[in-house]
């Protein structure tokens, strides 16, 4: 065999091969195709339904168009009320400082009001302890002493540790114990105008 009828012969199995892949590449194309034409199908099918949910969308769009136009004014009338509850919460603020300096002003008068009452009693009392019984004045003095005896002798304070420390090293002097009195009427109210 010639050189030139190897090269025929070759050439010639080069075009069968070819031929027989070209074959099956066409065959591969044909069954994608068929599935593309199913899925174009199937997808027209599904837009075929969905046409109808689509329109029912637009409905609804256009009975919301109105309503959301509406929206605005509520928005503004809601912040013009939140405006006014604002001003208004300030508003209660500054009654409820004012009723607070009023409380203040009520609870100094109270005070003015006690001790003026305490000054009275003090000079009812001081009235009333000049014109007492010599008696008396003893079974006073009986009953301050009994005060001071049961009175308690050692006082503690609570506080930092380091203040407790000192005050363990220092001894401060007790208070002055309180005094009470009894009133104890030794004469009829007439009787003492008279004197």
């Amino acid at each position: 065999m010639s050189p030139i009828q190897i090269a025929l012969l070759v050439l010639a199995i080069a075009g069968v091969w070819a031929i027989v892949e070209l074959a099956l590449t066409l065959r591969k194309t044909r069954t994608v195709v068929d599935s593309l034409d199913k899925t174009v199908s199937d997808l027209n099918n599904t837009l075929a339904e969905a046409q109808p949910v689509v329109a029912k969308l637009d409905g609804a769009v256009d009975e919301l168009t109105p309503a959301l136009a509406q929206m605005e004014p509520l928005l503004k009338s809601s912040k013009n009320a939140v405006d006014a509850l604002t001003s208004n919460l300030v508003e209660v603020e500054a009654v409820v400082r004012d009723i607070s300096e009023v409380t203040g002003s009520v609870a100094e008068a109270s005070n003015a009001v006690s001790s003026v009452t305490d000054s009275a009693a003090g000079a009812v009392q001081k009235l009333f302890n000049k014109v007492k019984a010599p008696a008396a004045d003893a079974d006073r003095k009986l009953a301050a002493a009994a005060a001071e005896a049961e009175q308690p002798t050692e006082r503690v304070l609570i506080g930092d540790d380091d203040a407790a420390a000192d005050d363990d090293d220092v001894q401060k002097p007790a208070a002055k114990p309180a005094q009470y009195y009894t009133y104890t009427p030794a004469e009829t109210s007439e009787e003492s105008c008279d004197e």
